[in-house]
């Protein structure tokens, strides 16, 4: 899937933009409710979570468990399903919170 970007407009030129997942992004569906980026909350901060698989190609597995939930790889305090975030946001959010390593 090809990245969204906007452009921007800068001294009369135009700079085409990445439009990125970030914290807006994860507020906006309630994952700042059980996850911070930096330190432990109910869930591993998101810089823990880039940092265990730093260099492994997951984000598809990561995905799944967003939308479907789970328990035990943090410990057995279980994260719900969220099946109702759409599938894009979620691939942003994944991919944004593996950039935080």
């Amino acid at each position: 899937m090809k990245a969204a970007t906007f452009v921007l407009a800068l001294a009369g030129a135009a700079l085409a933009v990445p439009v990125q997942a970030d914290e807006a992004l994860a507020k906006k569906h309630n994952c700042l409710a059980c996850h911070t980026v930096d330190k432990k909350a109910v869930g591993p901060a998101y810089k823990d979570i880039a940092k265990k698989y730093k260099g492994q190609n997951v984000g598809a597995q990561l995905e799944q468990k967003v939308k479907k939930g789970g328990v035990g790889v943090w410990g057995q305090v279980p994260m719900p399903p969220n099946a109702a975030v759409p599938d894009g946001d979620v691939k942003k959010l994944v991919d944004w919170i593996l950039k935080q390593a």
